[in-house]
C-alpha cells in the first residue's frame, strides 16, 4: 500500500505583515484532517506550530516560509525566517513571563536548525499515531 503524505506550504508576502499563528494553525488543521489524528496529537501539533510561528515573529522578524507535512507516524513542521541566530532554551525562570516556547517545542518534538544564507529553517518532527483516513 502506498504511503499517504499530506503537505501544506505557505509563503507569506515578503513585505506583508507575515504569517499569523491563526493562519498556520488553520493550515495544520486542514492538512491533518484527512488523517484523523487523535485530539492529543492535534493539540501537540497545534502547540508546536503556534510556538514556532510566534517565536519567528518575536525573535526573527516573522516567518518567511511555513510547511507542515504529515505521513504515517510523523508530522513535520518547518518554519523559516530571516535570522541566522538559532533558537535557544532560556534558563528556567517560572516567575517571569515568556521564555517557555522553545523548551515546550523540544519536549513535544525532535528539532533541528539549518542556518542558510537567507536565515534559518527550524524543523520539528512529532512522532504520532495517526489513525488514517476516516
Amino acid at each position: 500500500m502506498e504511503e499517504q503524505i499530506l503537505s501544506s506550504r505557505i509563503l507569506p508576502e515578503p513585505l506583508g505583515a507575515g504569517l499569523s499563528c491563526a493562519q498556520a494553525r488553520e493550515s495544520a488543521r486542514t492538512t491533518l484532517a484527512g488523517l484523523n489524528p487523535s485530539p492529543v496529537v492535534m493539540d501537540n501539533v497545534l502547540t508546536v506550530v503556534t510556538e514556532m510561528i510566534s517565536n519567528a515573529g518575536r525573535h526573527a522578524g516573522g516567518a518567511t516560509t511555513f510547511q507542515i507535512t504529515a505521513r504515517a507516524g510523523t508530522v513535520t513542521v518547518e518554519v523559516s525566517d530571516r535570522s541566522s541566530t538559532p533558537p535557544r532554551i532560556q534558563p528556567w525562570a517560572p516567575d517571569e513571563p515568556g521564555g517557555f516556547g522553545w523548551r515546550l517545542v523540544n519536549q513535544l518534538a525532535t528539532t533541528d536548525v539549518d542556518i542558510h544564507r537567507d536565515g534559518k529553517t527550524v524543523t520539528a518532527v512529532l512522532t504520532t499515531a495517526l489513525r488514517g483516513p476516516s
